[in-house]
């Protein structure tokens, strides 16, 4: 049984959702997901060559309407124009996930990596649909690794890949930041040792205060609309309700965080751990964007990456909002990624 989908928020896109019966996923680990399903959703039509298909990777806890800011009539990612596939990563709660496994539920459910959701994507892609090449490859945050990750293990599957925000192998930061947030939820009492009794309300308080407040944006940024510590409260509070409004379950973020530290190219098969290697060997074109300063993400990754892939391209997203320039939350920087990503796919 799938999870119920989260409340659709301002922006999102209503689109059908839809499941794919995967059957089992074999785990490059050798583990197995027993009766994988794979959630996604369409926009556009599938021409009859089966040519101008993009797939958007989405976010760690993050669904697919993550990018729904760039779906739309004269936007980078034009329905009239392109067969978007959103697709829901393994372990958000919509496609197979510790929350939602009827045979491998909780902490039974088994570590998996980014190229294990990329290989699901894959499967879907190609049994599915009968997709053997994508126009492009497109993601924020976790996306953004994951659209790296597909430009390594599928070389030659893709034209375009466009990467916001993302680390081609997590840095150190990184690691402490996701391994922080699990401490957060596994102080809570419902922590058994061996999963969450019920969910972790102090927990997911303390989570929303790491990740969401502090870490997804800078101090410019807070500054820009938080004028005292008394609103400074009273928005956290907010935010906070708002989170988990959308029920994220407490155990599918500790496996896809895992996953998210542990995420490196160059331990792509053929490459021995060489992330350099693995970089120099993509063949699509590729755009990398991240801002000035990012908190959780360190934008230095981003640059690192793109300087390793032959022929890619840079664009510094000029905001102040950190990890969440890649989103909606400002009007101009939105505004900004459609028009430079619609310029890069288009040319």
């Amino acid at each position: 049984m799938m999870n119920r989908h989260p409340p659709l928020a301002q922006g999102h896109i209503d689109a059908e959702h839809r499941v794919a019966e995967l059957g089992d996923l074999e785990l490059e680990s050798g583990e197995t997901i027993f009766d994988y399903r794979q959630s996604y959703v369409t926009h556009g039509q599938l021409d009859r060559e089966k040519s101008n298909a993009v797939l958007v990777c989405s976010s760690l806890s993050g669904n697919h309407h993550r990018l729904d800011f760039l779906i739309g009539p004269g936007k980078a990612l034009d329905p009239s124009r392109d067969f978007i596939i959103a697709a829901d990563p393994v372990a958000n709660g919509l496609s197979t996930s510790p929350s939602n496994s009827e045979r491998q539920p909780g902490m039974r459910f088994p570590r998996f990596a980014i190229r294990d959701m990329v290989q699901s994507q894959h499967r879907l892609l190609t049994r599915q649909f009968g997709i053997t090449r994508l126009q492009a490859v497109i993601g924020a945050s976790m996306g953004g690794m994951q659209a790296l990750q597909w430009t390594v293990s599928h070389p030659l599957f893709m034209r375009a890949c466009v990467a916001m925000t993302p680390m081609a192998k997590t840095s150190a930061w990184a690691a402490l930041v996701t391994e922080t947030a699990r401490s957060c939820l596994m102080a809570d009492p419902a922590w058994t040792g061996d999963g969450f009794s019920v969910e972790p309300e102090r927990g997911w308080r303390a989570y929303t205060g790491l990740m969401a407040a502090l870490l997804s944006r800078t101090p410019a940024a807070l500054a820009q609309f938080l004028p005292d510590c008394a609103e400074a409260h009273l928005w956290f509070e907010k935010l906070r309700a708002q989170n988990r409004m959308n029920a994220f379950d407490a155990h599918d973020y500790l496996y896809q965080s895992w996953a998210y530290e542990a995420h490196d190219v160059g331990t792509t098969a053929g490459f021995e751990g060489d992330t350099e290697a693995a970089l120099a060997s993509i063949k699509a074109r590729t755009l990398i964007l991240a801002p000035p300063l990012d908190l959780f993400n360190p934008a230095e990754a981003a640059r690192a990456a793109a300087a390793r892939i032959p022929g890619a391209q840079f664009i510094e997203i000029p905001s102040m909002q950190g990890h969440q320039a890649a989103t909606s939350t400002k009007a101009e920087d939105a505004a900004f990624l459609n028009r430079v990503i619609g310029q890069f796919l288009n040319s």
